[in-house]
C-alpha cells in the first residue's frame, strides 16, 4: 500500500501511515478544484491486484479530503475533518468525500461508535450467549451457537443487530469476530473438561470470508486451545456467500479440508442459485426460523421447510432448523426426518454459567 501511495503523489507531498490501515497525505500547493481529481488517482492506484505469496488480494480503499485553513488551521483540526469526510465516504461506498459541516452530525456518531465498539473488545463489555441445539432423534443435545451481545456502561444490554452492522461499516468486524472466536473456544474447553461432546457454532461476516489469513488463524488458536477442528462449527450466511463466491469457495474449501463443519445459515432467504449452493463444501444447512414459524399457518412455509430437509439429506447433509418454538413443530420437523432443532422451545439464548446449569437440568441431556 505504502509504495503505491509513493509512486502515485509528487515529490513535495508527503505519504504517512497513522495505524492500521490508516494512511494520512499531506498535498502541499495543490490547487482546491484538483484536489477530487487526485482523489481518485490515489483509488485507480489502488485498483490492480497486489500479489501476497502467491494470492491475488483485492484492496479497496476510501479518502476523506480536509483543505486548509477551510477546515481547519491545524494538524489535529485537519485530521479530524478528514476522519468525517473519509467515514461518509465509506458509508457511501465512493472512493472519496469532502468534508463539509453537514457531515459532522452522522460521521461523529460512527466516530463515537467505533471508539466505544474497540473499548467493548478490549475490555470484555461483550458477551456471549449459547443458544442449545437439539438432535430430534434422540432429544440430546448436541451443540449450541454463540450470539454476541454487548453490555454497554451507558446503555445497558445491546441485542446485535443494534451494533453488528455499524461493526461491518466501521471495518471493526475482524476484531469482534475473533473475540467471539477466543471466548467460543473457552466455553469448547469447559465442555471437554466436563467429558461433553458439544460442538459451539460461531458466525462468520462476509468480510471474514474474504480474508485467505482466516483458516490459518482459526487453526492456530484451536490449536492452543487444545480444541480439535471438528468441535467447531463455521456458519456463514447465504448472503455472505453470494456476495463474493470465488473468494469464498476458496476460503471454505480451505475450511472444510482442515476438518471444520461448515453450515449455510439463514438458507432460503436469499437469492442464489440452488445449482451453486450444491457445490459448496457444507455440512449442514439451517432452515431460516420464519419459514419454521410459519409451518402452522402458511402452507408454503411448510412445503418449503419439508423440501429443504430431504433436499439437504439427498445431497449428503444434516439439516437444522431455527425458530422451533411449539411442541408442534416439534412433532412435525421429527416426523419429516429433520437432524436437529433450535429455538425457544428447548432453551433461549443464555450466559455460560446459565448453559452449564442448564445441562445438569435440563430434560435436554
Amino acid at each position: 500500500m505504502s509504495s503505491r501511495l509513493l509512486h502515485t503523489v509528487r515529490e513535495s507531498d508527503t505519504v504517512a501511515r497513522l495505524g492500521g490501515d490508516e494512511f494520512v497525505i499531506l498535498l502541499e500547493k495543490l490547487d482546491l478544484e484538483h484536489a477530487p481529481s487526485f482523489a481518485e488517482k490515489l483509488s485507480n492506484s489502488l485498483d490492480r491486484l497486489f500479489n501476497l505469496a502467491d494470492q491475488n488480494i483485492d484492496v479497496s480503499a476510501s479518502f476523506g479530503l480536509a483543505y486548509f485553513p477551510e477546515h481547519g488551521v491545524d494538524s489535529n483540526s485537519l485530521l479530524q475533518k478528514a476522519d468525517v469526510a473519509m467515514y461518509s465516504a465509506k458509508q457511501n461506498h465512493s472512493s472519496y468525500a469532502v468534508y463539509s459541516g453537514t457531515l459532522d452530525k452522522s460521521s461523529r456518531s460512527a466516530l463515537t461508535f467505533k471508539s466505544e465498539f474497540l473499548q467493548a473488545i478490549d475490555c470484555d463489555e461483550l458477551v456471549l450467549y449459547f443458544q442449545p441445539k437439539i438432535n430430534l432423534g434422540s432429544g440430546r443435545i448436541s451443540g449450541v451457537e454463540a450470539l454476541v451481545r454487548w453490555m454497554h456502561p451507558e446503555r445497558g444490554f445491546l441485542a446485535p443487530d443494534l451494533f453488528i452492522p455499524m461493526a461491518e461499516q466501521s471495518g471493526l468486524i475482524d476484531q469482534m469476530t475473533f473475540w467471539v472466536l477466543k471466548h467460543a473456544l473457552l466455553q469448547c474447553a469447559a465442555f471437554k473438561s466436563a467429558g461433553m461432546e458439544i460442538t459451539v457454532a460461531i458466525n462468520l461476516s462476509a468480510r471474514s470470508l474474504r480474508d485467505t489469513r482466516l483458516p490459518g488463524e482459526i487453526l492456530r488458536r484451536l490449536v492452543n486451545a487444545g480444541i480439535e477442528p471438528s468441535m467447531l462449527v463455521l456458519e456463514i450466511t447465504e448472503s455472505a456467500v453470494m456476495s463474493d463466491p470465488v473468494a469464498t469457495l476458496e476460503v471454505l474449501e480451505v475450511l472444510d479440508n482442515m476438518g471444520f463443519v461448515l453450515s449455510i445459515d439463514d438458507y432460503w432467504t436469499g437469492y442464489s442459485s440452488l445449482a451453486y449452493l450444491m457445490k459448496l463444501p457444507v455440512d449442514e444447512i439451517k432452515i431460516d426460523k420464519s419459514f419454521v414459524l410459519g409451518m402452522a399457518e402458511d402452507r408454503s412455509s411448510a412445503v418449503i421447510v419439508r423440501s429443504t430437509i430431504d433436499l439437504g439429506h439427498n445431497l449428503g447433509k444434516k439439516v437444522v432448523a431455527e425458530g422451533v418454538e411449539t411442541l408442534e413443530m416439534w412433532n412435525a420437523l421429527a416426523e419429516w426426518g429433520c437432524d436437529t432443532a433450535q429455538g425457544y422451545y428447548m432453551g433461549k439464548p443464555m450466559p455460560a454459567v446459565q448453559l452449564m446449569t442448564w445441562l445438569k437440568e435440563s430434560t435436554w441431556k
